[in-house]
């Protein structure tokens, strides 16, 4: 009876020490996501100590993602080659030490420098990540296991708004930064309860690949994030050349080529046996491809509502990074438990009806903020709307995830990291671009064409205030500034009147067109698998299980 308790005790046990290493995988996502996760609650912040505008601290979050997007899938064959745990623990150094830098950076430029080096880290912890799942769980374990790194992330982001919040409002946003630096070190001590992998020194690194991959990224990333900069068509004064035509399209186009051009070369390699940087299998099926087209639609839809958000709340009402985090303390928190429970339908509904529901959620949440929101993201019903998305927003992040995950080998667990790394990274700076881009661009043609058609700011007036850089101001620097000038206290106010008006109904058209890119987004995921696990043989390989319709 005693050998049979000790027996139940040690299973027990063992049962709850198998899942330590997923401490440091958690805590490695969790880094990453809390850091991309505070620069927005930080805006204020850091607009007021630096003396920049918002879009510039927004390059922040741009310069991060794209070095992640641009340089994740060499990371994975670094893991590959080197091993995941050695080059995770490397990874895990850089990312403190960026942190260092971050903490204590005295301007823009190197808070932006000190994000590139965050994502120089992060392209590697990304695909390690996966590696690291699939080397110490399999099976349900392993489901469960993606579903927590899914949480993670959620999780992050709503310690990122809480913690950023309080120390952003009482102390200063620099602290938020400097706990990173303790947590870093927490995560390497743990990377030694993991199991080890000793890497294929058989893997060699495809350099054409690494910089056709890197150049079209960050191409299409840096494009997106001037395109109000530079124009959108035509080149404007801040240009850094004029050719007539704006440069910042032109480096999308360009960032596509090259993208085209890498999965030529890819393509290429791989019918030479020699090894691609990316292994085509794992995108090699339509249902595969929706889901990479899917997750980057709803990774920038995230981005986007992260950016826009903070930026209303500190920027526009003048409010406090606290008051940002209690906004968006509903999202986040529908986010994280949608994450973590959604694998309990899994069972009940195919992966194409939880995609589909999942964008519906999210157009009919979008669509609801765009109606009901006053400029006071403290209402009940705007709360109602940031609920909805973040359902969907949870739910599809973790499915489309977990798709990627099961239709591959483990073998190529590293290759489907980078995948996802690239697309949600890319999808991250595409977001935040286009939203800060998009805002702008609706702000300044409103805020304009309303100035020219009130009869109580004549010309003269106008002459006096910088109409060619209209940026989102609050009231009260908006009145300071027109103070300024031989307006009357009439004039005034009608000028505080149109600029509240034109930032709500650039709020309100920014939403809906997120949420038509929603709708459409409703269509890669009508091609996602459409398969119960009790309907797929056992005996059928992992691909074909993914590819079963």
């Amino acid at each position: 009876m005693a050998t049979h308790s000790m027996s139940i005790g040690a299973i027990r046990e063992e049962a709850r020490e198998s899942w330590v290493p997923m401490i440091a995988i958690a805590l490695g996502q969790m880094i990453m996501s809390y850091n991309v996760a505070s620069l927005p609650v930080a805006l204020g912040g850091m607009v007021k100590s630096f003396g920049v505008p918002p879009t510039t601290v927004a390059t922040g979050v741009v310069a991060y993602s794209m070095l992640v997007a641009g340089f994740v899938m060499l990371g994975a064959k670094l893991a590959q080659r080197f091993g995941a745990l050695q080059v995770f623990r490397f990874a895990v150094v850089l990312f403190c030490a960026s942190q260092i830098l971050m903490t204590f950076s005295p301007t823009a430029t190197l808070m932006i420098t000190a994000q590139a080096l965050c994502g120089a880290a992060g392209a590697v912890i990304v695909p390690s990540l996966v590696a690291l799942i699939a080397e110490n769980y399999t099976g349900r374990q392993q489901a469960t296991a993606v579903g927590a790194l899914g949480s993670a992330r959620a999780a992050a982001g709503v310690l990122a708004f809480v913690i950023g919040g309080v120390l952003g409002t009482y102390i200063g946003w620099r602290p938020a930064f400097g706990i990173l630096i303790a947590v870093s070190a927490i995560v390497f001590l743990l990377s030694f309860r993991l199991k080890r992998d000793y890497g294929r020194p058989d893997v060699h690194i495809d350099s054409l690949g690494v910089v056709l991959a890197a150049s079209a990224i960050v191409l299409i990333s840096f494009g997106f994030n001037n395109l109000n900069g530079w124009g959108l068509a035509l080149a404007t004064a801040n240009a850094p050349f004029d050719l007539g035509l704006s440069p910042a399209p032109i480096m999308i186009v360009l960032g596509v080529v090259l993208g085209q051009a890498f999965l030529m070369w890819t393509h290429r390699r791989q019918a030479a046996g020699k090894t691609p940087l990316l292994a085509l299998e794992v995108i090699d099926s339509p249902e595969e491809r929706c889901a990479v087209y899917a997750l980057f639609a709803v990774v920038a839809l995230e981005a986007a509502l992260n950016f826009t958000v903070p930026l209303y709340i500190q920027i526009v009402q003048g409010r406090s990074p606290l008051a940002t985090a209690i906004a968006m303390m509903p999202f986040n928190l529908t986010v994280f438990f949608t994450a973590m429970l959604i694998v309990n339908v899994y069972d009940r509904l195919t992966p194409r009806q939880i995609g589909r529901y999942g964008f519906l959620l999210c157009t009919v949440g979008l669509v609801w903020l765009a109606v009901v929101v006053r400029n006071d993201w403290s209402e009940v019903p705007v709360l109602i709307g940031l609920v909805l998305f973040g359902i969907g927003q949870g739910s599809l992040v973790t499915l489309l995830f977990n798709v990627l995950v099961t239709a591959s080998p483990k073998e190529l667990a590293g290759d489907v990291g980078s995948l996802r790394g690239t697309t949600q990274n890319l999808a991250a700076a595409v977001g935040t671009a286009v939203a800060g881009a998009l805002l702008v661009g609706l702000l300044s043609a409103i805020a304009l064409s309303s100035i020219a058609a009130s009869p109580e700011l004549p010309k003269e007036i106008q002459s006096q205030v910088d109409l060619d850089n209209i940026t989102f101001v609050s009231n009260d620097r908006l009145r300071s500034v027109m103070e300024s000038t031989t307006a009357t206290p009439q004039q005034v106010e009608e000028a505080v009147r149109v600029n509240t008006e034109a930032r709500l109904r650039a709020l309100k058209i920014g939403l809906l067109i997120m949420a038509g890119l929603a709708l459409l987004a409703i269509i890669p995921a009508g091609r996602l698998p459409n398969y119960l696990p009790g309907e797929i043989p056992s005996d059928a390989p992992t691909g074909d299980r993914a590819r079963s319709t």
